[in-house]
């Protein structure tokens, strides 16, 4: 049977199309919540790193009552890295709403995400928001949509697709797109309609799968997933299914679900609810909580396999401990398999004979948001150059390749084709769009790496990348790395004005006066291909004798301050990124100039 008296949806679509702008105007519009309550934008994103980069990294749910239903809603990451999110957490829902951008269309992530919906058997609702962008093609977008659906095999959908039109920044919804309405009521109505209730078997033994895992300082650990047979009680015995076989009987310290922005204890849940559980000290996700007399798993969670990895040591640089409250190789490796918990797209192994761990993922974003957390709580690390998972498929080893669409103004569109095509990509489409073209590319994963910093360079400012996994191919050609070499400090001091103005005529510095250097540390990079050993703490000889003329005014350029994932995709095999909880600094992996050049010459 299914029950009417609630709804299990997920928003799911490109990065950027207004999956949580639109879940602030249903939270606006609910009249659950007093006007203080909501007053900063994109209220989901709830964590210091969501705010400050303007996306959303993980999964998060809250609950609606509308007209007597509850209505369960999961916002998701639009991003291609954080695919792994998306994936466990379908499993949560019946419908989908689809939200589609009025003037960009379906994205390489739209179709991902929806691929993996249709997998989980969830019902797609159409949602074209955006529709007030004066650049709207509202009728084409609708088309290429129906085309994708076509593609993903929804021809059972197509007769009876439900499709809304909406401005999530303006706050409302409407069938027609030219007729604008006062609310986002319409939406509403046509979850009601056409979002089917869960299946449930309520007199089935209990059987719920863990997709979803929460920490707490006071209780630990928190399972949430949603009941798909049976009720489950506070203070209920439980059997817990895990991985390999194993079984452990546990109790239920605490059930809640969810409700608004938070959770709510409750006595009793039954099949349909999405619930927190609280008490199973092991508990992992992909586990299922299955009845004690009835034991039954569901299959464990699997997600797509991570195509980049890196190298996480600890930092032995000689400012080293200054900044960092965790240093060692044990806590290093403590906080990264525990990151495993709940980090399902991530892998992370021991590497023999050094205190480091390879630690692979599904990008660049994606690790490096994880070093960015570390570092805040307060880890010191050096991390290496990514590298990207090759594979031995059929005795043929096999690279990932990635499609990648970039909108560019079509008088730009030349760097953007040198750029990609000198990384072995390969050009699949072509469409102009007004003054701007939209090319889509197949091109090795290892040509992304650090792409979009060269591309931007190349275009002003005026491309737009976005990339997705696409498969595995033979392994292509190495793609050209770095064009320029490196300034490397000799010396540990204060970096001074006067040493670094005879460095910038040949080179783009990374350092200001008084930022503090040591022996192999990057300072600068340099106009030609090849490294060199500088000396940037050089000072001015004073002498008793008058000069003869008057002394230089020095003007320094501002020096070039790169973030995190502009450093990782910047370095080269022999170097290494500083990470403390202050700051982002290059070196070499051989600090002494003596040691890197007995190893070119054990190399050559």
């Amino acid at each position: 049977m299914r029950r009417e008296d609630i709804r299990n949806i997920v928003i799911i679509a490109h990065v950027d199309h207004g999956k949580t702008t639109l879940v602030d105007c249903m939270l606006r519009q609910s009249g659950q919540f007093r006007s203080g309550q909501l007053r900063q934008e994109c209220v989901l994103d709830s964590n210091d790193l969501e705010r400050e980069r303007g996306i959303t990294i993980l999964a998060k749910n809250i609950s609606l009552p509308y007209k007597g239903v509850k209505i369960n809603i999961i916002d998701t990451p639009g991003h291609a890295d954080f695919g792994g999110e998306v994936e466990r957490v379908l499993r949560m829902a019946d419908a989908a709403l689809v939200l589609v951008d009025a003037a960009e269309g379906p994205m390489p992530q739209t179709r991902f995400v929806l691929t993996k919906a249709l997998e989980c058997g969830v019902r797609p609702i159409v949602v074209v928001n955006k529709i007030d962008r004066p650049d709207a093609r509202i009728d084409e977008v609708l088309d290429e949509t129906f085309e994708l659906l076509m593609d993903l095999g929804c021809d059972d959908y197509l007769n009876d697709l439900p499709i809304i039109f909406a401005s999530a920044k303006e706050g409302y919804a409407t069938h027609d797109p030219k007729k604008r309405t006062d609310s986002i009521q319409p939406l509403m109505d046509m979850i009601l309609e056409h979002a089917p209730g869960p299946e449930v078997e309520r007199e089935a033994p209990l059987k719920m799968l863990v997709t979803t895992l929460d920490w707490s300082e006071y209780v630990g650990r928190i399972a949430i997933g949603r009941i798909h047979s049976g009720t489950i009680s506070n203070g209920q015995r439980v059997a817990l299914m895990q991985s390999d076989g194993r079984m452990q009987t546990q109790r239920i310290s605490q059930l809640m679900v969810f409700e608004d922005l938070g959770r709510a204890e409750v006595e009793q849940a039954e099949a349909g609810d999405i619930v927190a559980v609280v008490g199973l000290e092991s508990v992992e996700i992909g586990d299922t909580i299955s009845d004690i007399e009835n034991q039954q798993a569901f299959p464990r969670l699997t997600v797509g396999e991570p195509t980049l990895e890196m190298i996480f040591s600890v930092n032995s640089s000689p400012f080293a401990g200054r900044e960092g409250k965790y240093v060692t190789s044990r806590q290093l490796r403590e906080r990264l398999y525990r990151e495993l918990e709940r980090n399902v797209a991530l892998r992370v192994r021991d590497v023999s004979g050094a205190e480091a761990f390879a630690v692979a993922g599904r990008g660049v974003l994606h690790l490096s948001v994880l070093i960015e957390t570390m570092r805040r709580e307060g880890y010191e690390l050096s991390v290496g150059k990514p590298k990207v998972i090759v594979r031995d498929i059929d005795g043929v080893k096999q690279e990932p390749f990635e499609t990648l669409s970039v909108e560019v103004p079509t008088e730009r569109l030349g760097p953007v084709m040198e750029l990609v095509g000198a990384r072995r990509g390969e050009m699949e489409e072509l469409q102009p769009r007004g003054d701007y073209s939209l090319v889509r590319f197949r091109i090795p994963s290892r040509g992304l790496i650090g792409l979009r910093t060269r591309m931007l360079n190349a275009t002003q400012g005026g491309a737009i990348m976005h990339h997705r996994f696409a498969g595995y191919g033979p392994l292509e050609v190495d793609p050209p790395g770095r064009a320029t070499g490196v300034l490397i400090s000799n010396n540990t001091a204060k970096a001074v004005a006067f040493g670094l103005d005879g460095l910038q005529q040949r080179a783009d510095l990374f350092v200001a006066p008084g930022d503090e250097i040591y022996e192999g540390m990057l300072v600068g990079e340099n106009s030609r291909s090849d490294d060199m050993t500088v000396n940037p703490t050089r000072e001015k000889k004073l002498t008793n004798m008058r000069a003869s003329g008057n002394d230089d005014n020095i003007v320094l350029q501002p020096p070039r301050r790169m973030s995190l994932e502009e450093a990782l995709e910047y370095i080269a095999e022999d170097e290494l990124v500083e990470v403390t909880p202050q700051t982002i600094r290059l070196r070499k992996i051989l600090l002494k100039e003596s040691d890197r050049r007995r190893a070119g010459r054990m190399r050559a």
